[in-house]
């Protein structure tokens, strides 16, 4: 969102105005039982998941399905059927096999003497390829406005891969974080409570896939998807989370299985029907001879609990007490992100990759890898009280205090486990990987990072995305539009580890990968606030091979 669409929007907002033409998603007659689209995802060199829903009010529903090599369907092949019912929320997944290896292919259902619209696909190449577009996404909450990126996206010519890193929904009640906006723009979540239950999930789930930007970008590519924490609640770890009491909302336990359950079913991605294989969601895409791409998982089966900075803000209170804290407590060596199971697996994926001599070796990963402790605000010449909603500052963990005391921005992102990060690029090195390209969301902001270990020797690049609608944190903490700039451009300038950073804007990354380098290009909604998929490039960067490792041109 332009900072000029935010304040029409707070205007709004405080004149409780509403906006025409946006009723919300589920009002629409789409393609009557396939009001929820169609779409592809976890490619494999002759197989796609196929997967669409049935609005139905039959006991089951007998779905078939085509793959064509034209749009008209007088070249299938591949057909089959599948049935569902209540048990899978009327979500249908077809796996075709044997597929024409790096095929692009189109696909449809029927049912009920009905077909839905149709949908495009590939299957992943072997041998030599010249190149891979992917769009890299975060962050999609329904509350804060249009989902405009999905249909930048659905229409980008160069995109080939979708990789959304996590948070495709959120978990709040319609009276939680975006409940002004989203009365504003008849957007409200549904259900209206917070999600906890089977039944709520799945009813989140289906409001997110029927909005039409969300539609049309799942018919145009195969999608790899991840989650981060608020596919569930906000904030989890293996024993709970920070939106989670228990007692109050029911165990833990219970509340993940049935989020992850809701999960498989309306995501494109294959389903081992088995509660404990579906928390390891991690993935590795072989993209012909041109780049490998993985995708691990960091919140359910590995991931210690985040330090919660209430905890220590009274005890923080000199230069000595900071060290400690940074060396006992964050720098604990004992505390974990991703588990040794998925460890082992991802070096092998890697050490495999650079034994083919694979130019390209990408992460996806849900949260931001780079070290960025908050620089020192006030001694970076800034004037909070002119740049800030009035509040007592200093007086809680926020960013004035992170700052003053050089902390991590948050404890939930790897910057709150550095030991684990230092076992992660040490598995990288062991690998024989120096050249990992990180492609991130969750933070709600664009970044240009570089990754170096605890010794100062780079390892490889970072690519973060904005969030498709969620606005920037600086602006949601009550920093003003010319603030968050300056705390941008501190970050930036500060930081060894960032390059550049923009928390201004919502988006997605185009990122182009050749055999003799790699585009990134930060692409920029012009609005929120209406249907409008213009977009704008606010920066394009180059990345080239720089020694063993990477750099930006």
């Amino acid at each position: 969102m332009t900072p000029i669409d935010r304040r029409m929007l707070l205007a709004l907002v405080g004149a409780g105005a509403a906006t025409a033409g946006c009723a919300s998603v589920g009002d629409a007659p789409f393609f009557g039982p396939f009001r929820h689209g169609v779409a592809s995802g976890d490619p494999g060199t002759d197989s796609v998941v196929l997967w669409t829903r049935i609005t139905t009010t039959a006991p089951r529903a007998r779905v078939a399905w085509q793959v064509s090599l034209d749009t008209d369907f007088t070249e299938v092949v591949a057909s089959g059927t599948v049935l569902t019912d209540a048990s899978r929320d009327f979500t249908v997944h077809a796996l075709p096999s044997r597929l024409p290896i790096g095929g692009l292919f189109y696909y449809r259902f029927t049912t009920e003497g009905q077909t839905s619209p149709v949908g495009r696909t590939r299957t992943l190449p072997e041998g030599r390829v010249e190149r891979l577009g992917i769009a890299l996404m975060s962050c999609s909450n329904f509350a804060f406005g249009h989902f405009n990126a999905y249909e930048a996206i659905a229409a980008d010519p160069e995109i080939d891969l979708l990789l959304h890193t996590g948070d495709y929904l959120y978990e709040y009640g319609a009276n939680e974080w975006g409940g002004e906006i989203s009365r504003v723009l008849g957007r409200m979540h549904m259900p209206a409570h917070e999600t906890l239950t089977l039944a709520d999930y799945r009813l989140r789930h289906a409001q997110y896939r029927g909005d039409p930007g969300a539609m049309a970008m799942s018919a145009a590519h195969p999608l790899v998807v991840m989650w981060d924490d608020h596919e569930v609640t906000n904030n989890p770890w293996t024993g709970g989370a920070q939106n989670h009491t228990a007692g109050q909302e029911g165990r833990w336990t219970e509340r993940r299985r049935d989020a992850v359950r809701a999960f498989h079913e309306w995501m494109p991605i294959r389903d081992p029907r088995d509660d404990a294989r579906r928390l390891k969601l991690w993935r590795s895409y072989q993209w012909g001879d041109l780049a490998t791409l993985a995708t691990f998982e960091t919140r359910h089966t590995g991931r210690d609990q985040q330090v919660d900075y209430a905890d220590w803000f009274a005890r923080i209170d000199s230069p000595d007490a900071r060290d400690r804290f940074m060396a006992e407590v964050i720098g604990d060596p004992s505390r974990r992100m991703i588990e040794a199971e998925q460890e082992g697996w991802l070096e092998d994926v890697l050490r495999r990759s650079v034994e083919a001599d694979t130019p390209w070796r990408v992460l996806g990963s849900a949260s931001p890898l780079a070290r960025m402790l908050v620089p020192d605000l006030i001694g970076g010449g800034m004037d909070p009280g002119a740049h800030r909603t009035p509040q007592a500052l200093g007086t809680s963990p926020d960013l004035v205090w992170t700052g003053r005391w050089s902390l991590p921005w948050y404890t939930d992102t790897w910057d709150g486990y550095p030991a684990a990060r230092e076992r992660f690029y040490a598995l990288w090195e062991r690998a024989g990987a120096r050249d990992v390209l990180v492609l991130t969301g969750d933070t709600h902001s664009f970044w240009m990072n570089t990754l170096a270990n605890a010794r100062g020797r780079r390892v490889g690049l970072e690519i973060g995305t904005a969030g498709i609608t969620s606005p920037g944190d600086f602006i949601e903490t009550g920093w003003s539009e010319d603030g968050a700039r300056i705390i941008d451009q501190l970050f930036a300038h500060s930081l060894p580890e960032v390059e550049w950073t923009d928390s201004l804007h919502q988006g997605y990354v185009r990122v182009v990968l050749e055999r003799d380098g790699g585009r990134a290009d930060f692409v920029a909604v012009e609005t929120l606030l209406v249907r409008d998929p213009r977009t704008r490039v606010l920066r394009s960067t180059r990345i080239v091979r720089d020694g063993d490792t990477l750099a930006y041109a």
